[in-house]
């Protein structure tokens, strides 16, 4: 076995070079990888395109076919944010398919672990629009398609922006459990320390709103206190990650200061928990950067590790966090 990468160059053809979100961001960080030590020992896989009927699993019919209109008619926006191209349809549902596909290697014994090279990405595309960048729910796709067959999935995001769609589609249920630590208040606005799930899926939340400029420090701190002894109690099958590269201290659209090293020292505490670990691209526009952070998460998957010089000034000022969070979670977990 060995750690998976799904990839394919037809993910540039949802590209607008003006748009932050564009085909560059796969072309260097697989230039980063085929510099790295390991690269030959990845196993590169194609891409299967996700079946229209799969997308209804967790997407309206309303929201799916908006998609698809806008890009048969030749492109368009859904939102001042978010772009379609002719293909980006076809494009979407290739992102999701390689990821629901990696996803079953990973559960079903046939890849250690695996990391979705893909695009367009997915964390804010709720169960009824598309949005921040994202089509469909690439990572809430493949856990549901994992979860239906009695399955325990953990997410970990720690895009600088909160997955609110994500959030969404799962709101509801406990086989999933989310987890995010991001910006706030950031776009898009969700992610507040109170909103932790309802009905069967109250305490199956968990958000780490973090402020300007918290960085390695101040998560560690979170994994240790919250999210690590939480996922320790919930036994995950699979752990997913939405791995946005903007929480990184050089990022444009971000706010936060982690190091690129520290990516891969989130794989390395989770893998202690459950090492069947999946990654999906979501967020991460600094091209000088990118493919760093890449390669400190491949190469923790591959046991491998790689460093970087790379350091950032940072505020720890996450006691009130840690706080409130065991307030509001410790009727619901051991903390």
């Amino acid at each position: 076995m060995a750690t998976q990468i799904v990839y394919s160059k037809d993910f540039n053809k949802h590209d607008n070079t003006s748009h932050p979100e564009n085909a560059e961001r796969l072309l260097v960080m697989m230039n980063e990888i085929k510099k790295a030590s390991f690269y030959n020992e990845l196993k590169f896989v194609e891409p299967e395109v996700l079946p229209e009927e799969k997308l209804y699993t967790v997407h309206s019919e309303e929201m799916i076919q908006r998609v698809k209109e806008v890009s048969f008619e030749g492109g368009g926006w859904l939102d001042l944010d978010t772009y379609v191209c002719e293909s980006s349809y076809e494009t979407a549902r290739l992102a999701a398919g390689g990821l629901v596909k990696i996803s079953k290697d990973v559960i079903n014994g046939r890849a250690d672990n695996a990391f979705a090279l893909v695009r367009p990405p997915g964390h804010h595309a709720t169960t009824g629009r598309s949005m921040g960048f994202c089509l469909f729910n690439n990572v809430a796709l493949a856990a549901d398609e994992i979860a239906r067959h009695g399955k325990r999935v953990l997410i970990f995001d720690h895009d600088v922006h909160h997955g609110n769609g994500t959030q969404d589609i799962f709101y509801r249920r406990k086989d999933v459990l989310y987890q995010s630590f991001h910006l706030y208040p950031h776009y898009p606005g969700t992610g507040s320390i109170e909103e932790i799930g309802i009905n069967p899926g109250e305490g199956y939340t968990v958000n780490a709103p973090l402020s300007h400029g918290n960085g390695d420090k101040a998560v560690s701190i979170l994994m240790d206190e919250i999210f690590l002894p939480i996922a320790r109690q919930f036994k995950p099958d699979i752990i997913f990650f939405s791995v946005g590269y903007d929480s990184h201290h050089h990022d444009n659209l971000g706010g936060l200061k982690l190091t690129s090293n520290f990516f891969g020292e989130m794989i390395a505490k989770f893998q202690e928990i459950q090492p069947r670990i999946v990654c999906t691209l979501e967020g991460g526009y600094n091209l000088n950067w990118l493919g760093k952070c890449l390669v400190s998460q491949l190469g923790q998957m591959t046991l491998q590790p790689v460093k970087f010089e790379d350091h950032a000034e940072e505020h720890t000022n996450v006691d009130d966090v840690v706080t409130i969070l065991k307030s509001k979670l410790s009727s619901y977990w051991g903390l």
